[in-house]
């Protein structure tokens, strides 16, 4: 021990001194008589044990036995208890050191691992909160709570296991000021993650304890006992749907709406604490939103349920003064109020409405929620409340088509838009103008962030609602120079401003002083097309009306500077093209689109874009991260509240929006689509095209050709072209099939323009391929065989075990026939002989026969005993009643057994 404390925390010398004098006040304090001379070895020790590391390492090698049994041995002298107490919270107090390594061995964390293995220490400490000194029960909680900083599943086991174990922590919250705090902080580290806990903490009234003190403490405006209430309070809700339940029956939700509740210009009174304290309580309400734990069959109903009460007590207000109308307020504050809004409206018609109708601001700046949250999308310099903002549209519309057609029918070409103006929209203009407004403007302001982000909520409009898509593709705005030609479909507005990003960010791709906003723009964009496209073949003949534009997704899709992701939402953008492509114009129709494809691109590069857009979604599935829950640990270490949103756009990926763009729900409909491109470019490959145009010279007769001959060609020449017809046809659906099965394993358009050694590759790979069928084939076909055998073996097993027993049963009978058949043969000789038979003793059997009909005899006595005990008792209790009636009971009871005696008289008599 020596040895180890020396090499870790300092020399050898000053450890090994440290060493002795703790074994010194050890033995001083075990072994001392004089008890002030003990108590001033139990200070000293005290000391030490604070302020050297090897102390500690020294002390948690031989001071806990005896320190405990001081704590279990002398509970009459209290300084002696409260001295242990607090040594044993030294020793379990990190120390920093300047000198110390990261991977250094902690004695805090050694000392701590050694106490909290023994359930008998938890029993005694937690004894030790029934004591009336304030010291006692002070340092006992400061010492459960170190434990359960460093091993907190082991602490909850132990204390689990203790008989009433959590109602006296409980107890103390009706304490002292000073032990209520510590004892709070316990119970926040003793419920995290700990559902047993959470029940007897819930059945013990926190929730009422909990809000009384946040209500003594001063609401939001309060201290860290505030955030420690907050944080106890999300332990208990967080994912558990029942004490979510319980908490809306029991206290309901007006304690905690009024903890929201912020009186107008009070941006000088928002200090670091109060953010932390909001946050805390944002946290609860999107917990109660959420409404619980993933595949909890009761979670839509609690969610609901919630939402309606919560709306009820108009915490939608609160909400947005949060997030929209307190630009003052930290922006994780603003951040998390969006999301809760988004959660507040999902799949809730009622709130829904509420939040279509509702409107923000003073008079007489007044306007739609809608319009200001959009407003704040536009203008953020943060990407979280961007993606903050935008969940609030995603919840809006998702399944809400009413909410939708709403939004859409304000999105219409006005005379007063231009692709001149500002971005700076006013208070005045409807939603849709405001977003047309955005959305035309991108080109003079070469502003394509602000563009993308208008694009990203008009996908969310149109998301799976065809007549929105219609409807929006109908808006036709003017050219810049309106003389030299038609008026420009929107969508084809949206696809020349993703070409012109994408030429923006070629022509800076060299330039360190890139705006990171635009690392996203494109990808934005594009989901707005697939978005647009999907099911919708009208917006497809829209989007091949202009050729160039086809070209320029071609070359997007094969451009190397562009992302992974970008050239693999283009590539679905194409493959839309040819999915929902109900032309039938040359040149534009979807075999036209594959033909293109395979010639500029190839397909098997085309669909080996696919397989890297699948990759990166598992990556980013992988790497996006739930956002932590706040707590004391994480917040101390914070300079500012800002530090929480800078964390989290930290991702591996670069960019928290990529999260947001790839949803669940976007990437199962983009793995659908992909399903369905391959499909149905295996189908174009299968058939030719309907019209022919070369007619070939065969056709034509020949001069002085008689008819029978030039019939007799023709059947020839169609029955060849025919067979090579048919054969191309399965040629190209087999490659088109290997090309979706690979996805593309490489690079080159080795279908396009094979060679002869990929030719005998391919033949080589079929051959084999069928081989391994075969074999296959062939190995289910012995395993059935097998499985047969087995099973039929089974049966003859099972039939000759039962065999056997019947023939040792018969067996058996036979025996005793045969040792009875020789019995009967020996009576019968003796019979013969004259000599006397084994006769039965019929003694024995007559006195059987009586003890048998003894014990009958005494059964049925006993049981007309019983009978005739019950009959006196009812015969006392009538007695008793018939005498408080006034009855005399002996005369009614006169001659009552001589009458039941004249039979039996009678009958003697005869």
């Amino acid at each position: 021990m020596q040895g180890i404390g020396g090499f870790v925390f300092g020399s050898e010398n000053s450890a090994s001194s440290e060493d002795s004098y703790v074994e010194r006040f050890l033995d001083r304090i075990s072994n001392g008589v004089l008890a002030d001379d003990r108590r001033a070895a139990m200070a000293e020790l005290q000391s030490l044990v604070a302020e050297s590391s090897s102390a500690q390492m020294a002390f948690g090698a031989m001071g806990f036995p005896i320190l405990l049994n001081v704590i279990k041995e002398e509970r009459d002298d209290v300084e002696m208890v409260r001295g242990a107490l607090e040594t044993l919270v030294s020793a379990l107090t990190p120390i920093e050191t300047l000198h110390a390594s990261k991977n250094a061995v902690q004695p805090a964390s050694l000392n701590s691992d050694m106490l909290s293995r023994e359930a008998e220490s938890i029993s005694l400490l937690l004894s030790l909160l029934s004591e009336d000194d304030f010291y006692v029960r002070y340092y006992t909680l400061q010492l459960l709570t170190a434990l359960v900083t460093h091993f907190p599943k082991r602490l909850q086991e132990a204390i689990l296991s203790i008989p009433r174990g959590i109602t006296r922590l409980m107890d103390m919250l009706m304490d002292r000021e000073v032990i209520r705090n510590e004892a709070l902080l316990l119970l926040t580290y003793l419920t995290r993650e700990a559902e047993e806990i959470q029940k007897i903490v819930v059945f013990e009234g926190a929730f009422e304890k909990i809000f009384s003190i946040i209500k003594e403490e001063g609401g939001s405006d309060g201290g860290v006992v505030v955030q420690d209430c907050l944080e106890l309070l999300n332990n208990l809700i967080r994912n558990n749907a029942s004490n979510q339940i319980l908490l809306k029956e029991t206290i309901g939700f007006d304690p905690l709406v009024s903890i929201l509740k912020l009186r107008r210009g009070s941006a000088y009174n928002f200090t670091q604490q109060k953010t932390v304290n909001l946050l805390n309580a944002l946290e609860t309400v999107e917990s109660l939103l959420i409404g619980g734990p993933a595949g909890d069959p009761g979670k839509d109903a609690n969610r609901l349920s919630n939402q309606t009460a919560l709306a009820q007590k108009k915490i939608l207000d609160h909400l947005l003064l949060l997030g929209v109308e307190s630009q003052w307020a930290s922006v994780a504050v603003r951040c998390l109020a969006l999301r809760c809004i988004g959660n507040l409206v999902a799949r809730n018609p009622q709130n829904l409405d509420a939040l279509a109708s509702k409107q923000v601001g003073e008079e007489p700046h007044v306007e739609p929620a809608l319009n200001a949250i959009f407003r704040v999308l536009i203008r953020t310099s943060v990407l979280q409340e961007f993606v903050a903002a935008g969940y609030v549209f995603k919840c809006f519309c998702e399944k809400n088509s009413d909410g939708q057609a709403l939004l859409a029918s304000t999105v219409t070409s006005d005379a007063s838009l231009s692709s001149h103006a500002t971005l700076d929209v006013g208070v005045s203009m409807p939603f849709g103008s405001m977003l047309l407004q955005v959305l035309i403007s991108t080109e003079a302001n070469e502003d394509f962030e602000a563009c993308s982000r208008a694009a990203s909520v008009l996908s969310h409009i149109l998301m799976d609602n065809v007549q929105c898509k219609e409807r929006v593709l109908r808006i036709e705005l003017e050219t810049p120079v309106p003389t030299l030609g038609p008026k420009e479909p929107l969508l084809h507005r949206i696809v020349k401003h993703l070409a012109l990003s994408t030429s923006a960010r070629n022509t800076k791709d060299d330039n360190p002083a890139i705006s990171t906003g635009e690392s996203y723009t494109e990808q934005l964009i594009l989901k707005l097309l697939i978005t647009w496209l999907a099911d919708c073949p009208s917006a497809v003949n829209c989007l091949l009306d202009s050729p160039p534009y086809l070209t320029y997704l071609l070359e997007l899709v094969s451009n190397a500077n562009s992302t992974i992701w970008v050239r693999g939402l283009a590539a679905i953008v194409l493959g839309e093209c040819v999915v929902f492509n109900k032309s039938g114009q040359n040149g534009r129709d979807a075999f036209a689109i594959v033909d293109a494809i395979s010639q500029k691109i190839g397909l098997t590069s085309y669909f080996l874009k696919f397989d890297e857009l699948k990759k990166n979604f598992t990556s980013l599935s992988t790497s996006s991260h739930q956002r932590k829950p706040i707590t004391r640990s994480n917040t101390a270490s914070m300079a500012e509240t800002e530090d929480v949103i800078e964390n989290e756009e930290k991702t591996e990926d670069g960019h928290p929006i990529l999260v947001e763009i790839f949803d669940s729900q976007f990437v199962n409909f983009l793995c659908k689509l992909e399903g369905d491109i391959r499909e149905r470019v295996v189908d174009i490959f299968s058939r030719t095209k309907d019209k022919v145009t070369v007619l070939p010279a065969e056709l034509e007769q020949r001069d002085g050709e008689i008819d029978e001959e030039y019939i007799k060609r023709l059947r020839s020449f169609v029955e060849k072209q025919c067979s090579e017809m048919q054969a191309l046809l399965s040629r190209n659906a087999a490659l088109a099939e290997e090309l979706v099965r690979t996805g593309g394993g490489s690079g080159s358009d080795s279908s396009q323009k094979p060679g002869g050694s990929s030719s005998r590759e391919r033949v080589q790979s079929e051959a084999l391929r069928q081989d391994l069928q075969e074999a296959a084939l062939r190995i289910e076909k012995l395993k059935s065989e097998k499985l047969k055998i087995e099973t039929e073996a089974t049966n003859y097993r099972n039939v000759a075990t039962k065999l056997e027993a019947d023939l040792k049963s018969l067996s058996d009978a036979y025996n005793s026939l045969e040792q009875a058949n020789l019995q009967l043969e020996a009576e019968a000789k003796a019979l013969r002989k004259g000599e006397k038979a084994p006769y039965p003793d019929i003694d024995a059997i007559r006195e059987e026969a009586r003890e048998e009909a003894q014990k009958e005899s005494e059964a049925e006595l006993n049981d007309l005993l019983v009978c005739l005990g019950q009959e006196q008792s009812k015969v006392e209790k009538l007695s008793t009643r018939l005498k408080e009636l006034g009855e005399d009971v002996d005369a009614l009871l006169e001659g009552i057994g001589d009458d039941a005696g004249l039979p039996e008289e009678d009958d003697d008599e005869e």
